[in-house]
């Protein structure tokens, strides 16, 4: 409800009928200048408002200059007065630059744009460019929410379509802007038109569009080869065929497509991504995302890259999100909360051995009225750093802790940051990442912080957004990831070797066995996704710390040793035998642990 005596506030009609209501003083007073721009805001506001229009009609076009920047209102308001005077192909052209602006808004829903007569008034070629420039600037389709907006353009295509029945070029352009307003069968009926006529590659593209949308897999893979008749050499079309194959289950025909593409030009900015995408889908080898990542790099203007490695990257755990945790106080934890609800009362909880710090931690911040014991500390003791039990690898010493011991307690080995910093980490660490390079350079926002506040951030987490009690483990974890991609910014200018973040980042790694480990093991791979020359340094650091989860894993149970192996595998350049040792663990929860040492001797 709103507050008492704002009734109105934020109703865009209200505010509209207010600023008509300016509008009048104004003119009233003889400021027309200053009443122009009330009624140009009150179309921006509610552009179908029946007194604005009225208003308007009081008005001359030359109040509602096109200086720059240019306001939506007055771009609705010149063009609604130039229609009115009969120049119909700017009025026409001044909407359709205002709905690419906001498609949304209602911008053309006035009778000169609803008149059947409308399209005999304007020639067209103009008719074929508002279509074609209007289209691509849609989601495809739109939203059905969404689509009302589009209705005058749906009538001004049909208009067209019989005011023109024998204009190839308009029917297929006006198929396009039908498909994606959620008109795909009338789509189809247009781009069929257009062909009849003239046949031609845009006429097959618009018809596969709308056979796609219309998820008739045949039709539109027969639209696709008939534009591929007519352009052999298309490669986007091969493209779009590969796709459409993909979407269809057909991996192997789509690659070859896609592969054929890439014989022609090996760089092409739509064919080499999907490439990649596919090659991965086949095999499920990172490596492919990685090469699409190194693509990205070189080409960060390519949205077709970016978007084939979001999709792909939802599809392997690390690339776009944390790993679930798996320890059994979680386990407990959402068994009390499933019982007893968010009021669960106190109680004691002994666990056999000690279990990662950041999952006790959670378990507290979830049922802080429960006491947590630890019975035992087995061997391998994982309140220790890795190269105190484990003599192999690059690391000889861990300098910096976040946490320490105290008996078989866990506690924070850093001061709490202050609330600034917890709150720029948890911007971030309240949404996934499309992809790891995006995360990485997400994190950049966070390289103006003291390397002290990003690690104490760590083990003091902030405040938990959702208000769920259940989700405390997801968020310290989605904290600390992103915490850690923070401290691989730490000092950006500092060469990779011999820098302070690699040293942070390898030192928590390193430590004591927590969910703070593999944090820093991703931020390490985040670096070698984006940093070909970290690649080696990279992998060699993860592949011993993995070994070492599986020595221990041999003795007793290592809760984030499943996690380590899937940061493993999209490692870039990772040793081929910690690889394979990743993935038969990964399969098979009974391998025998003495494969660690068949592949410590692969020169990692």
């Amino acid at each position: 409800m709103a507050p008492e005596g704002h009734e109105g506030l934020n109703d865009p009609r209200q505010e509209a009928e207010g600023e008509l209501s300016m509008a009048v003083l104004a003119l009233d007073d003889g400021e027309v200048k200053h009443a122009a721009e009330h009624v140009a805001a009150a179309l921006a506001l509610d552009p179908t408002l029946p007194d604005a229009h009225e208003l308007l009609a009081r008005l001359d076009v030359e109040l509602f200059p096109m200086e720059r920047p240019v306001f939506v209102g007055t771009v609705i308001a010149r063009a609604h007065l130039l229609a009115a005077r009969g120049e119909h192909v700017k009025a026409l052209e001044l909407l359709a630059s205002a709905q690419r602006h906001d498609p949304r808004g209602r911008w053309a829903h006035v009778p000169w744009v609803l008149d059947p007569e409308l399209p005999a008034r304007v020639p067209q070629e103009v008719l074929f460019r508002l279509f074609g420039g209007l289209a691509p600037s849609l989601a495809d389709p739109v939203a059905a929410e969404d689509r009302p907006a589009l209705e005058p353009y749906v009538q001004l295509v049909r208009h067209s379509a019989r005011t023109y029945p024998e204009c190839a070029t308009l029917l297929w352009a006006g198929s396009m802007l039908m498909r994606r307003a959620g008109e795909a069968e009338e789509a189809v009926l247009l781009a069929d038109r257009s062909a009849v006529l003239a046949p031609s590659r845009q006429a097959a593209i618009a018809a596969f569009g709308a056979h796609r949308n219309l998820e008739r897999w045949d039709e539109a893979e027969k639209a696709l080869l008939r534009a591929l008749e007519i352009d052999p050499d298309d490669l986007y079309v091969r493209t779009d065929l590969a796709e459409l194959l993909q979407r269809t289950g057909r991996l192997e025909d789509g690659l070859a497509w896609v592969e054929g593409a890439l014989r022609v030009d090996a760089e092409h900015e739509a064919a080499f991504p999907t490439a990649c995408g596919l090659r991965f889908e086949c095999d499920g080898d990172a490596r492919h995302l990685i090469d699409l990542a190194d693509h990205l790099r070189a080409h960060p203007e390519n949205g077709h890259a970016s978007r084939v490695l979001s999709v792909q990257s939802a599809k392997l755990p690390w690339l776009n999100y944390s790993v679930p945790a798996t320890e059994s106080v979680v386990n407990v934890l959402f068994q009390v909360l499933e019982d007893e609800g968010a009021d669960a009362g106190g109680g004691a909880l002994a666990v056999s051995a000690p279990e990662p710090p950041s999952a006790l931690l959670a378990f507290s911040c979830a049922l802080p009225d429960f006491t947590l014991s630890i019975e035992a500390v087995p061997e391998p003791d994982p309140r220790l750093p890795v190269p105190e039990v484990f003599s192999g690898g690059p690391v000889r010493e861990v300098s910096r802790q976040v946490w320490r011991y105290e008996d078989a307690t866990a506690v924070p080995a850093v001061p709490i940051p202050p609330l600034e910093a917890g709150h720029a980490v948890a911007a971030l660490a309240e949404s996934r990442w499309p992809h790891l390079p995006a995360a990485f350079d997400a994190a950049v926002r966070l390289s103006s912080l003291p390397l002290d506040d990003l690690l104490g951030v760590l083990v003091h987490p902030p405040a938990l957004p959702y208000g769920r009690a259940e989700l405390w483990p997801h968020w310290i974890r989605q904290v600390q990831a992103w915490a850690c991609l923070g401290i691989a910014h730490h000092r950006g200018d500092q060469p990779w070797r011999e820098s302070e973040r690699r040293r942070t980042l390898v030192d928590l790694a390193y430590g004591p066995e927590d969910w703070v480990s593999e944090a820093a093991v991703l931020a390490l791979i985040a670096t070698a996704w984006v940093d070909p020359e970290a690649r080696a340094d990279v992998a060699e650091l993860v592949g011993w710390r993995y070994l070492a989860a599986v020595e221990a894993g041999g003795k007793r149970p290592v809760t984030i040793l499943d996690s380590l192996g899937r940061l493993v595998l999209v490692t870039p350049d990772v040793h081929p035998d910690v690889r394979s040792l990743a993935e038969r663990w990964l399969s098979d929860d009974d391998a025998d642990p003495g494969d660690a040492d068949a592949a410590s001797t692969g020169g990692v």
